[in-house]
């Protein structure tokens, strides 16, 4: 599908940034895709955008790497039968040179990221052991794993393995003694209709009971490792407050950009070395832009 870049001028507080990573005479100059007041994307190498971010710029980052699980073989969508390749992003280059992307990418949030800021890091049994070894061999205090359950996950057609029904999300700071963001009464106290596993008025705990991306979500097409809306609000919601700067370097289908537009005054950075979807990313955003726009009384 085309897209159309709907741009309003950046937010002031965004500008530094973005001429950092434009760079100058001595850099190759990158400039953002899309840009609105709250919102930049870069269709470039994470690695490459992230090396020029300053020193504790970022409040959180969620990451959702390559699970480098596309080896020719076969899983089930929609009942049928399909290849689990999803493009040579995800192809594995072997354990030594997998491992040495991911400490390459988790060293940059780390310098990027505020003493007090979070990482979250999603994957399967594929990566998430690699990253999450990492993140304590680099000094992060890890605080959470959470499980996610997927209680309508794809069956198992080899019938050779427990069926693959979640995924891992690790949560942690780069700095042990600072203070994170963490707001617990509203994970506590909050609704969350899509989690049958979420007792009312009850601490949040570290299963989470979320079904799979739904069809409204992949109206202008999907991201083969698309994670649904609920799952990233809800990590917004618990690990930010207003006017922090997420970053997503596996900017992917942009549900993270989307989920914190939808909570709102949060300032937003994606990044994909893939176009089509960043394409994608513009879609789903300038659709809320013409909604709110569609419903504002100003």
């Amino acid at each position: 599908m085309e897209y159309k870049i709907i741009e309003k001028q950046p937010d002031v507080a965004m500008e530094p940034l973005i001429a950092y990573v434009t760079g100058n005479t001595a850099q190759i100059s990158i400039k953002p895709t899309y840009k609105t007041k709250e919102t930049v994307l870069y269709n470039n190498d994470c690695l490459e955008i992230m090396s020029r971010f300053p020193d504790d710029y970022v409040d959180m980052i969620f990451a959702d790497p390559p699970y480098n699980l596309s080896n020719d073989g076969i899983t089930c969508h929609a009942g049928k039968m399909v290849s689990v390749n999803k493009g040579k992003w995800d192809k594995s280059k072997g354990f030594e040179e997998d491992m040495e992307f991911h400490k390459k990418w988790i060293s940059e949030c780390r310098r990027i990221l505020k003493p007090g800021g979070t990482i979250w890091i999603s994957g399967t049994n594929h990566s998430i052991y690699q990253c999450g070894f990492l993140l304590q061999k680099l000094n992060f205090h890890i605080l959470n794993d959470i499980s996610w359950f997927k209680p309508n996950a794809a069956p198992n057609l080899a019938c050779t393995t427990f069926a693959h029904s979640h995924e891992t999300l690790l949560w942690a700071k780069k700095d042990k003694k600072a203070r994170h963001i963490f707001n617990y009464d509203k994970m506590k106290n909050g609704i969350f209709k899509e989690d049958k596993m979420k007792i009312p008025d009850k601490q949040m705990r570290s299963v989470w009971s979320i079904p799979t991306p739904s069809p409204d979500e992949k109206i202008f097409g999907k991201h083969p490792t698309q994670k649904p809306l609920a799952l990233l609000k809800r990590i917004v919601l618990a690990s930010t407050n207003e006017n922090c700067l997420i970053l997503d370097p596996f900017n992917g289908g942009g549900t993270t950009g989307v989920a914190a537009k939808i909570v709102g005054n949060r300032k937003y950075i994606g990044i994909d070395i893939e176009e089509e979807f960043i394409k994608l990313t513009i879609n789903r955003l300038n659709q809320l832009n013409q909604q709110n726009t569609l419903f504002s009384y100003e």
